[in-house]
């Protein structure tokens, strides 16, 4: 896995950004490593994403290091640095960048990687007139798939979320909208109306970002199937855009909510704000090839923030997650 950056460093500033290769360890775990090597405290470490302990993973940090003339140097084991640290002025936090881009070997499949590649070919054809589904899929939701339940007890006022260290109610309750975002995907999946816009989805426009109301869903849907825009599901919170009152798309996510049974506070009350995720998701520079013994199959794609690379191989797999 190779994170894609949002922005390159300017060369002058307070902060030293360092691009950084290693295997077996998490960002949490490197970040604090990386601030004991240099004398830092680990909130003088910055990064833009979370990235996955078992993966090969690059990605860069930023340190910050006021002393203008002090040489940065990082040696630690196991990690290779991948450029020459370069300065910049602010330091890098979480969702600053562009995306990541994802290298995947197949093994042990029950075709020769030449037929697995014209299936994989096949599967991405069929698939890219829509795009994939942008599912969370398991990965907030713990070793025992209950983190979503566990947020929605605090939403309830249950659960001892005041008990918990912020980080991991932060995780619970992102947990409990991921569910919530999930279900809303597989019923919109289920309904048939994938390839499809209802009055009252609230739309991204692909270009720029922005939100607006679908009013006419038939006069909207060429710009949906060139890919110019895309409609958004619910993570739910109390700033959240809502569809538009009283719309089929209103309806749809008000029955999420109700089911949730929550207390009319519940997401102010835990501080959740909420927001808007890309029902769709199109994968970019997607390659297939075979291993250089045969005996694998390459795949490579990129994806943009907040994508998972499961929600790609899910649709080749053909597996639950």
């Amino acid at each position: 896995m190779e994170e894609i950056p949002a922005y390159d460093p300017c060369g002058e500033g307070p902060h030293v950004y360092v691009r950084l290769t290693r295997e077996g360890e998490t960002t949490a775990s490197l970040r604090r490593r990386l601030a004991d090597s240099l004398g830092l405290s680990p909130d003088q470490v910055g990064y833009a994403g979370l990235k996955d302990k078992h993966a090969r993973s690059t990605q860069t940090f930023s340190l910050l290091v006021e002393d203008l003339d002090k040489t940065v140097k990082v040696e630690l084991d196991g990690v290779t640095v991948e450029s020459p640290p370069v300065r910049h002025r602010n330091k890098l936090k979480p969702g600053h960048l562009r995306g990541n881009r994802f290298t995947l070997a197949l093994r042990n499949m029950d075709c020769p990687p030449a037929e697995a590649k014209e299936r994989l070919e096949a599967i991405a054809r069929a698939c890219e007139p829509t795009g994939w589904p942008n599912y969370f899929g398991p990965q907030r939701q713990g070793t025992h798939g209950d983190n979503w339940l566990q947020g929605l007890a605090m939403l309830r006022g249950r659960g001892g979320g005041g008990k918990k260290k912020p980080w991991l109610r932060k995780l619970l309750l992102s947990a409990w909208q991921s569910e919530r975002f999930d279900s809303w995907l597989a019923a919109r999946l289920g309904a048939g109306a994938f390839d499809a816009l209802l009055a009252g989805d609230v739309a991204k426009k692909t270009d720029t970002g922005g939100l607006f109301d679908v009013e006419d869903p038939d006069a909207e849907l060429p710009r949906l199937r060139r890919h110019d825009i895309v409609f958004t599901g619910p993570m739910f919170g109390f700033k959240m855009r809502a569809p538009a009152h009283d719309s089929p798309a209103a309806a749809a996510e008000d029955e999420l909510l109700e089911e949730a049974e929550l207390p009319p506070t519940a997401l102010k009350r835990c501080r959740l704000p909420g927001t808007r995720r890309p029902a769709r998701l199109h994968p970019g520079d997607l390659t297939l090839s075979p291993g250089p013994r045969g005996e694998t199959l390459t795949v490579s794609f990129s994806l943009p923030k907040g994508a998972y690379a499961t929600t790609v191989m899910r649709e080749f797999m053909k597996t639950p997650a």
